[in-house]
């Protein structure tokens, strides 16, 4: 039965609300710039995903020639895709220098992904995701694709690596915040992101490896408390992978939004595209 995007926008921003109320007692670290090499060291494979004459984005390295990131980051404000062109990925980027540049010779969204510029959307942002492929494959010691971790779960402990607005030079790690739930595939965290920050991988740690659990879709305030939105990566990038392995080779010029958009309703919610 389809229901009213109203109605489903309201129940998911009352979710926030409940969600948010955990803020308040979350042990927040706060973000961390990687100023040196030590610092940054694990963390090359993140990098600042720059898109010309638009902005950028977060994305991080899954194998060696292709990226991951927020499949909203693929569309120009009018709406339309951004051509692969116009992307270049800069992994470790670190005061001006990268640990490896490369150009972007194709785009993929998630198979499902519809972009409406709506952040209230828990459909749209459950599916936020999107693969780039690079022009050459990265293989360094100091960069290894991530493995991807299985869904974080409420309670859990995360980490987010982001470039963003007034620290777009270098990589910001918060290596603490908290999972406050979970609805349709969208997970709810007290990650402090900015505009910037969309595409940027969200982590957990565990037997000394550090995955993948989750990409950043949106930012929200919710009655002042300040959260973060991310997509369950799961079941999501299996198919959006599958997709991708049908396309066959990359074609010369083959096609595929920072957006700012906004809404306020009788929740108290504030949603933002990072």
């Amino acid at each position: 039965m389809k229901q009213n995007p109203m109605i489903w926008r309201l129940i998911f921003a009352a979710f926030l609300a409940i969600a948010s109320a955990a803020v308040v007692q979350a042990q927040e670290s706060g973000p961390v710039t990687l100023q040196t090499r030590q610092d940054s060291q694990g963390w090359e494979a993140v990098g600042r995903l720059d898109i010309r004459g638009k902005g950028f984005c977060t994305a991080a390295l899954i194998r060696d020639r292709l990226i991951l990131t927020a499949a909203h980051c693929l569309y120009d404000n009018d709406g339309t895709l951004i051509a692969p062109d116009r992307f270049s990925f800069q992994a470790g980027l670190r005061d001006g220098q990268a640990q490896a540049t490369r150009s972007v010779i194709r785009a993929v969204a998630h198979p499902d992904y519809r972009n409406t510029g709506e952040a209230t959307n828990a459909r749209e942002v459950a599916i936020d995701i999107a693969v780039l492929e690079l022009d050459r494959p990265i293989r360094s010691t100091r960069m290894r694709p991530y493995r991807i971790a299985q869904r974080p779960i409420t309670g859990d402990q995360v980490g987010v690596v982001s470039y963003g607005r007034g620290r777009e030079d270098a990589a910001s790690l918060e290596q603490l915040c908290d999972v406050l739930g979970r609805q349709t595939g969208v997970i709810v965290m007290t990650c402090d992101v900015e505009y910037g920050s969309s595409g940027s991988p969200v982590f957990t740690m565990g037997e000394g490896e550090t995955r993948i659990a989750s990409v950043v879709s949106a930012m929200a305030q919710v009655n002042g408390q300040k959260v973060s939105l991310g997509t369950s990566l799961e079941g999501p990038l299996n198919a959006l992978l599958s997709h991708f392995a049908t396309l066959g080779p990359a074609r010369p010029g083959g096609t595929q939004r920072l957006i700012n958009a906004e809404e306020r309703n009788d929740t108290g919610a504030k949603f933002v595209r990072p």
